[in-house]
């Protein structure tokens, strides 16, 4: 067989040079996406944020939530919470003023900060922060109360009145046993209904056979001894399951029972554990490991002192793109004596 030569090679027509087929190609360009990608993500993970938070109310002396924190004290949770993170905080204060919070949530939108945490009670003014917001860009997280569209980071006042009601029962259950018991729930009864609800429903669950009753203080610890009093020499007989729906009204429920000459018929739970009953290294301590004899049994904590520390870690994922839960809810535990400086070690009360 004759081999013949390509008609190129014998001067008929130029000859064409077909450049091999470049499989690499396909696996360049993946390694060159997956850098850009991982080079995009060291850049997100080092950048900044600028995080703006709405207080509720930085007014001295005026507490939130119907328990003894105030907001000088959540707006420094936030402070030292952002030490741990790359993040560069703007502070607001909407004054519980609707008209505030608006203006506040425009002023961030002006700004163009990179996430807005907002802290207002107002229905109406949550709303046209939300689209205020929403036309710039900007995402929201609200604490406590909800804002349209925005994920919750909130207290559960059922649940920490049922933390309230079901340690009374218990209680109640091991060392009166088989006695005649008169529960009472005193202090803020109409500003945090949930709460009062949550107690009596783990009291009534626990011990049917107990009787409930209410107190309004309208938020003065003053009323209570005038309140409670007339209790106390109505059921002379009668175990007295007391909870407070704040600490500084279980400080004051005690006064009263002791003044009647009552202590050993009572045990009182709070709510809050903030200083009023913690204290610090030269307060009085009411739930202290030396001062478990005391007729406060302990208090459901809120960690309202400590709220930065966990709401910026959820705006945190927000601003890298992961989903976060709807709604999270502050992990309520009753503190006692015996677990106070577990939960309040000695170095925070420093």
């Amino acid at each position: 067989m004759m081999l013949r030569t390509p008609a190129c090679l014998r001067g008929r027509r130029r000859c064409r040079v077909r450049p091999a087929r470049r499989r690499g190609h396909g696996v360049v360009a993946l390694a060159l996406l997956l850098l850009a990608v991982a080079v995009a993500s060291l850049a997100s993970a080092d950048r900044r944020w600028v995080i703006a938070f709405a207080n509720v109310t930085e007014e001295p002396g005026v507490t939130v939530e119907a328990t003894g924190f105030t907001g000088a004290e959540i707006r420094e949770s936030f402070t030292l919470g952002a030490r741990a993170h790359p993040v560069d905080l703007v502070f607001y204060d909407n004054h519980r003023d609707d008209a505030r919070a608006v203006a506040n949530a425009e002023a961030a939108a002006a700004r163009k900060v990179d996430l807005y945490v907002q802290y207002h009670a107002g229905d109406a003014a949550n709303a046209a922060v939300a689209r205020t917001l929403k036309a710039a860009g900007i995402p929201v997280l609200a604490i406590n109360h909800a804002v349209p569209g925005a994920p919750l980071y909130t207290i559960d006042n059922t649940a920490a009145g049922r933390v309230a009601g079901e340690a009374l029962a218990e209680f109640a259950a091991r060392a009166w046993p088989g006695q005649s018991a008169l529960a009472v729930v005193v202090g803020r009864i109409g500003a945090v209904p949930e709460r009062v609800q949550g107690v009596t429903e783990a009291l009534r669950r626990r011990l049917p056979a107990a009787r409930v009753a209410t107190l309004e203080t309208q938020g003065n610890p003053a009323q209570v001894a005038a309140l409670l009093g007339p209790v106390l020499a109505a059921n002379p007989t009668r175990k007295i399951l007391v909870a407070a729906t704040d600490d500084a009204t279980a400080l004051a429920a005690k006064a009263a029972i002791e003044s009647a000459g009552r202590g050993r018929d009572a045990a009182i739970v709070g709510h809050g554990v903030d200083r009023t009953i913690h204290g610090g290294m030269n307060d009085r301590r009411e739930l202290d490991p030396a001062n478990r004899g005391s007729i406060v049994i302990g208090s459901v904590a809120f960690y309202l002192d400590r709220l930065g520390h966990e709401v910026l870690p959820l705006a945190l994922r927000m601003l890298r793109g992961e989903t976060v839960p709807v709604r999270t809810t502050t992990p309520h535990k009753l503190v006692t004596a015996g677990n106070i400086f577990i939960e309040y070690p000695p170095s925070d009360m420093n």
